[in-house]
């Protein structure tokens, strides 16, 4: 299944049975794709479930229609169990950034979040998941693929990269991310919710 965020709407690709959990539920047809990808292009904020039997081809054709770009980034835990947040545009978020050519996945989050944050001692574990979202650049519409990775450092003296937009960093336990999920993206709230407490 994938889960694609264009701001507050989003459109599940799905090859289980026909259930939407918001929006609107719809078989896989030539029509029903336009009507989403109009949809998403007047920006109307509906929320879409596509169904079909071929989740490969459907994401094919489906990114087919937009220009694709990859991006890595990380969730940081220390030893407390808190996990790291960074405060950009005023907005709660995680560390990340594009994949630049030639690097792997794995190196880009690494010197992402190396770069966001001021990290000197960072170590890279397990792969987490994927997210997606839609947002327009220049006229083109863009869909973002961000690899996430589980990542571990007991660092403390960290700095924000005043120039990414980054005003602050914070660690914050499981049980105080209440008022992020309240501040920050759809993407990165399932994220977040995906943890549970550590």
């Amino acid at each position: 299944m994938y889960t694609i965020f264009k701001n507050e709407s989003s459109v599940i690709l799905s090859d289980s049975h026909l259930f939407s959990p918001s929006g609107e539920a719809l078989r896989w047809t030539d029509e029903n794709l336009k009507l989403v990808m109009t949809s998403l292009q007047r920006n109307e904020g509906r929320s879409f479930s596509l169904h079909g039997q071929d989740l490969d081809q459907m994401w094919q054709v489906f990114r087919g229609g937009f220009k694709v770009i990859e991006a890595a980034g990380g969730v940081v835990r220390n030893r407390e169990g808190e996990i790291l947040l960074i405060y950009r545009h005023d907005t709660w978020d995680l560390p990340k950034g594009k994949i630049d050519k030639g690097e792997s996945r794995e190196q880009a989050a690494v010197r992402e979040v190396e770069e966001e944050c001021g990290f000197t001692d960072l170590h890279l574990e397990e792969y987490l998941r994927n997210t997606y979202h839609i947002y327009e650049e220049k006229g083109k519409h863009i869909l973002k693929v961000t690899y996430w990775f589980y990542m571990f450092s007991e660092q403390s003296d960290l700095k924000p990269q005043e120039e990414e937009g980054i005003t602050a960093l914070r660690w914050m336990r499981p049980e105080e991310l209440g008022p992020v999920y309240e501040n920050t993206y759809p993407n990165i709230r399932i994220l977040l919710q995906d943890l549970g407490p550590a």
